[in-house]
């Protein structure tokens, strides 16, 4: 039995020119208000955005009429809608040309997080999530770069289990409690 080999479309694109002073300090900014990793993560958003502006041009070159450019569109502008990155109000092509990285990065999970209080920093948030300790809706996400719809914006929690939330004790109060109960035991056996 062969093995079938993975293929990976690519994610990201990487800049035409690697040492561009404004692209590199914009690149910087960004990661260090929302957190990110890498470059990758922020050569990542701009591909996704890439995408979506490269299909809202050929819809908008279309008719009016025409069907791909109704349903199409129409598709395109609900996605982006329920992600939260349009607003509703804006829900035409033309708005859609007018996306900016930004909008992706606010609705990363670990912005969402930050931004309700739930972390003390943008850093903070990142480590909480990757620790398993965030949830959405019912679901344990451990992914920072998750992308919050809207309506899941409200039920972003603590998991069950995390001593954070309503869960048992964490590891360090274990142990603290352990060193208690032998110290009363200590105790309790001097005194007899």
């Amino acid at each position: 039995m062969s093995r079938v080999p993975k293929v990976f479309g690519k994610t990201y694109a990487t800049p035409r020119r690697p040492f561009e002073k404004e692209r590199l300090d914009q690149e910087l900014k960004l990661i260090g208000e929302y957190g990110l990793r890498n470059k990758r993560e922020v050569w990542r958003v701009k591909y996704v955005l890439a995408k979506i502006r490269k299909s809202a041009r050929e819809l908008l070159t279309l008719d009016e009429k025409d069907p791909r450019r109704l349903f199409g569109g129409s598709a395109l502008l609900r996605r982006l809608v329920r992600v939260g990155v349009l607003p509703e109000d804006k829900m035409k092509l033309d708005f859609v040309l007018g996306l900016k990285i930004e909008d992706f990065l606010e609705r990363r999970l670990q912005t969402q997080v930050f931004k309700l209080g739930l972390a003390v920093s943008i850093h903070h948030a990142r480590v909480l999530i990757r620790q398993r300790h965030i949830r959405v809706r019912t679901q344990m996400v451990n992914c920072p770069g998750f992308m919050v719809r809207l309506d899941s914006g409200k039920l972003i929690d603590f998991t069950l289990s995390s001593p954070l939330g309503k869960g048992g004790p964490g590891r360090v109060k274990r142990r603290k409690m352990r060193k208690a109960e032998a110290g009363d035991a200590e105790n309790a056996s001097d005194e007899e």
